[in-house]
């Protein structure tokens, strides 16, 4: 697509579509119930460490604009293809599935729960919505762009508004006599950055929409850190609201926290307003979800790291391929119950696992690009050298360590983190080896990985099946002197 349609409303519709969910009102509730309001902390510190990895993510994004594929070709031009797979396809394409079709079965266990005299099980609602979805998908990234912002924002809106009814005490007569602080003990508060972390992932979806973003260089980071601080805020009224409205011990055991804080706080409204807000929610993370996946196995079979089948685009240049497997995938999940699980905060501290080694990933993309190449224009450079990617390795590792309060659940989630990740190497492996036949850890150079992006280096290697892709030549994406069989400068 020539011509960019998103500006900064939609990039930060995108990010704060992913992120805000109605899993992570339940988390919320999770944390708020078991310290109090001191969760904000918590909150507030695994905000700061996004931030961060946003930052980070944004200047390889000005390092290596307009990339479909985005967290796959940074970690390819500096860790080699073995780390890029395992990485994408188990910490993005995998774990956000999973994710999803959870936050997509909560959905439909509420309208269940709204419901009752219609004898519908929850997963029929669920999987009617991911279908809609994915066909609304289809046409393309102008009508992603009006369902993401009208229903990011009319998300956004409805939950900030609400947090301030509570903390106003809209409702005087029902406000909960109860301790705000349960407890300000700092271990208390770090055990559960884990949980607060999930609040704030899936900003780096933002990067596959790039090449479709007005204005990329101002837009993206602008966009990434303000979805971030824009939910923070939220989730802060939210907190204080839920402390004033609902017993922590109720709070705590409730699969639908929100549900319950909107019928104590405006009685029927409030729960009728409270399953709209389950509507958004749902919608806004699946629909940023299949897209953003959609383009990253796009940008990932470009550079040989997917079967080349994801490339194939509709009339109106969506890879529909990708959007197929993520809706079938997610439908599958909830159609088998699997997503309905009464453990979704397990599921959801073992998926963050695999998200927060990916932000780990991220900083040592941009620690190894600095040493390799110290020179190379960037149009947004982070201050004080390699402090601050460090600093986010630190930051996450920590998070990872604080996976879970107990470290029964922190060794069982390290143990199926590690399962996975060995089933993720073996496959990694033999497609290296045999199919593409590269070094596992030698990297790319930027130059071959960036015109890997391009269709002129898609029907250069590969004629016959770029017929049938129907691509087309674009000479002028491609750097400047670069060579279409290698990406690469005469003097390189």
């Amino acid at each position: 697509m020539n011509q960019k349609s998103l500006g900064l409303a939609s990039v930060i519709a995108t990010g704060v579509g992913l992120i805000v969910a109605t899993s992570c009102l339940l988390s919320i509730g999770q944390g708020a119930s078991a310290i109090g309001t001191p969760f904000i902390i918590s909150m507030a510190v695994a905000c700061a460490f996004n931030i961060l990895t946003a930052l980070s993510i944004c200047e390889l994004n000005a390092l290596m604009p307009n990339l479909t594929g985005g967290m796959a070709q940074f970690t390819l031009a500096s860790l080699g293809p073995f780390v890029t797979i395992i990485v994408n396809v188990g910490g993005f394409l995998c774990c956000q599935i999973i994710l999803g079709s959870s936050e997509a079965a909560m959905f439909g266990n509420t309208l269940s729960e709204v419901f009752k005299s219609v004898p519908i099980s929850g997963s029929v609602y669920t999987i009617a919505l991911i279908v809609v979805l994915f066909i609304l998908n289809m046409f393309g990234v102008d009508m992603f762009a009006k369902i993401q912002n009208i229903v990011a924002y009319g998300l956004i809106g409805s939950l900030v508004i609400m947090g301030i009814l509570g903390c106003i005490k809209i409702n005087p007569d029902s406000v909960v006599e109860q301790p705000l602080v349960i407890s300000s003990d700092l271990k208390d508060i770090f055990s559960l950055l884990g949980l607060s972390f999930f609040l704030f992932i899936g900003v780096e979806f933002i990067v596959p929409i790039s090449p479709e973003v007005r204005n990329a260089r101002r837009n993206i980071p602008l966009g990434m850190v303000l979805s971030l601080v824009i939910i923070l805020v939220m989730q802060v009224l939210v907190t204080f609201g839920f402390g004033l409205y609902t017993p922590w011990e109720e709070l705590g055991e409730s699969v639908v926290p929100h549900m319950l804080y909107g019928s104590a706080l405006l009685g029927k409204a409030g729960t009728a307003w409270m399953t709209l807000v389950s509507l958004l929610a749902v919608i806004s993370t699946l629909n940023t979800g299949m897209f953003g996946l959609s383009q990253l196995c796009f940008g990932m079979a470009k550079i040989d790291l997917l079967p080349k089948v994801f490339m194939r685009r509709n009339s109106k240049g969506v890879p529909y391929v990708g959007l197929f497997l993520v809706m079938f995938a997610q439908s599958l999940i909830n159609a088998t119950g699997l997503g309905t699980s009464e453990k979704i905060i397990f599921f959801i501290n073992t998926g963050c696992v695999f998200w927060i080694f990916c932000y780990v990933v991220v900083h040592l993309n941009v620690i190894v690009l600095r040493f390799k190449l110290p020179k190379a224009p960037r149009t947004f450079k982070l201050p004080f050298g390699i402090l601050i990617p460090v600093i986010g390795v630190i930051g996450n590792l920590f998070m990872i360590w604080n996976i879970a309060p107990d470290m029964q659940n922190r060794l069982i989630i390290f143990g199926i983190f590690g399962a996975a990740t060995l089933v993720l190497a073996i496959y990694a492996f033999f497609w290296i080896k045999f199919r593409i036949k590269r070094k596992l850890f030698e990297p790319y150079p930027i130059k071959e990985v960036m015109a890997m992006d391009t269709d002129m280096y898609q029907i250069r290697h590969y004629p016959v099946l770029s017929k049938k892709l129907h691509l087309e030549a674009e000479p002028d994406v491609l750097p400047v002197g670069a060579d279409v069989n290698t990406g690469t400068r005469p003097e390189d």
